[in-house]
Parts: structure tokens; C-alpha cells; sequence
């Protein structure tokens, strides 16, 4: 089953290609290169200066703090649902893991990354 699933998963992209480009090489598809096609979206605005330039590092951190934290919920949602299968050895492994995602969010703070500057 999964064989087969793998091979209509490669087949339909490749066969939608392949077409794209048959129809371009017989002239159905229309190929109108512009020098407005070939400029970057930003969307529907005016494109402000070159692809190369400086952000501010807080983006970077916000994005890394939130892909974190975020991570540490999606580990702790199975463990909400079967709470209350689960034995103590089991609360005591989310108090650990939560102490430890506690950690990371107070080091966070203490160095002011959690504030826009």
C-alpha cells in the first residue's frame, strides 16, 4: 500500500511538469517574459531597495524563541491526553521538562530578549 502511495505521490507532480512544459513547447502555454514578471512581490507594494539588506537581530530572536516554545507545547499536548492513564513516574518526567522549559524562558527574560528595543 504504501508502495503504491509513494508511487502516485511521485507520478502526479513529475506527469504535471512534464505537461506544463509539452504544452509550453508546442505553444498552448504562453511565454511572455517581462521585466515586470521577474521583479520581486512584496505584497503588491513597490519593491524597496535590494534583496541584501540588514534586519533587526529581535526578529531572529523572536522566531527562535517562538519555534522553541512551541515545540515544547506540541510535546506536552500528548501528554495532556493521557494524563490521567499515566503513573507518577510519568508527572514527575513533565515537571522535569517543564522546570527545564522554565529555565530557558527565565534566561529569555533575564537577558531582555522577550522586549523590543
Amino acid at each position: 500500500m504504501i508502495g503504491i502511495l509513494a508511487v502516485v505521490a511521485t507520478a502526479i507532480p513529475t506527469s504535471l511538469i512534464l505537461i506544463s512544459w509539452f504544452l509550453e513547447k508546442i505553444g498552448l502555454r504562453p511565454k511572455n517574459p517581462t521585466e515586470v514578471k521577474s521583479d520581486p512581490y512584496e505584497c503588491g507594494m513597490e519593491a524597496v531597495g535590494g534583496p541584501w539588506h540588514k534586519f533587526n537581530f529581535k526578529y531572529y530572536m523572536y522566531a527562535i524563541l517562538f519555534v522553541i516554545f512551541d515545540v515544547e507545547i506540541i510535546f506536552l499536548y500528548p501528554w495532556a491526553v493521557k494524563f490521567l492513564d499515566l503513573s507518577l513516574f510519568a508527572l514527575i518526567e513533565m515537571f522535569v521538562f517543564v522546570g527545564i522549559l522554565l529555565i530557558g524562558w527565565l534566561y529569555a527574560w533575564r537577558k531582555n530578549d522577550l522586549e523590543w528595543r
